[in-house]
């Protein structure tokens, strides 16, 4: 559930992205440094408990590559970076053109993050309504201690 900070910023809560065969050829080129081919398919081969992806591997039709961290996968499917590894993937095939590769991929996603409990975003709202840092950490983190250890 989202708490009335994170409420006001619902783009990043679900979010879709969108890259057609072109855009995912040239970024895993540009990227990762391998000329796959065509993009046959994006598989999950390992997830989080939180469902972030941890490895995920890439069919092509030159090469498949398997790539992780989450942070790796975030930066190889995006000009910058997906807002999170917790996605999901849909191929979308053009049914004139039977067994071929398809002509996009839509990642669905959720969050904003590294999944670890504090959402950035609602972090940045309540920093703008100024609420201090302790303030910030114990509406996230209710049960944590700070401690100063130096």
């Amino acid at each position: 559930m989202l708490n009335n900070y994170d409420q006001e910023t619902p783009d990043f809560y679900r979010w879709e992205n969108s890259l057609t065969q072109s855009e995912i050829k040239e970024l895993l080129l540009n990227k990762v440094g391998i000329d796959v081919g065509d993009v046959l398919d994006l598989i999950p081969v390992e997830r989080g408990v939180s469902g972030r992806l941890i490895r995920m591997k890439i069919v092509g039709s030159k090469n498949s590559i398997t790539i992780g961290k989450e942070l790796e996968i975030r930066k190889a499917l995006s000009k910058s970076h997906l807002y999170s590894s917790a996605f999901v993937v849909e191929k979308r095939m053009n049914p004139d053109r039977a067994n071929k590769a398809p002509e996009s991929f839509v990642l669905r996603g959720a969050g904003w993050g590294h999944g670890v409990g504090l959402c950035q975003i609602g972090a940045a709202v309540m920093s703008t309504r100024g609420y201090h840092y302790e303030e910030i950490l114990a509406h996230y983190f209710p049960s944590a201690k700070l401690e100063r250890i130096y």
